[in-house]
């Protein structure tokens, strides 16, 4: 593999980790919180009711809640991007077999 392969690749890479992350975000409600990566301040001052900030930093914020759909919520708060944190791993268990090993 040639550098110039190597630098086309890496950010499709990035690229496609990043879209995943988000399509589990949208269609799941299993992430226990969410990172907003540069929250606006029109996010700030029209977070989802039940919000709960977790962190805070100049590019991003951590927030969770139990309402169902938060991802769409802040999306619609005028959140630029939200991906899922606190996952055990890359997709959430099924919830027959999470059931099974707690």
């Amino acid at each position: 593999m040639t550098i110039r392969s190597l630098l086309f690749a890496l950010p499709l890479l990035l690229a496609g980790w990043v879209s995943v992350l988000i399509a589990v975000a949208l269609v799941t409600d299993e992430a226990p919180a969410y990172v907003v990566l540069f929250p606006s301040t029109q996010l700030m001052q029209h977070l989802p009711a039940g919000s709960a900030i977790i962190a805070a930093s100049q590019l991003s914020i951590t927030v969770s809640s139990a309402q169902p759909g938060y991802a769409k919520a802040l999306y619609a708060s005028g959140a630029r991007l939200v991906l899922p944190a606190g996952l055990p791993g890359c997709l959430p268990l099924p919830a027959g077999f999470r059931s099974a090993t707690q």
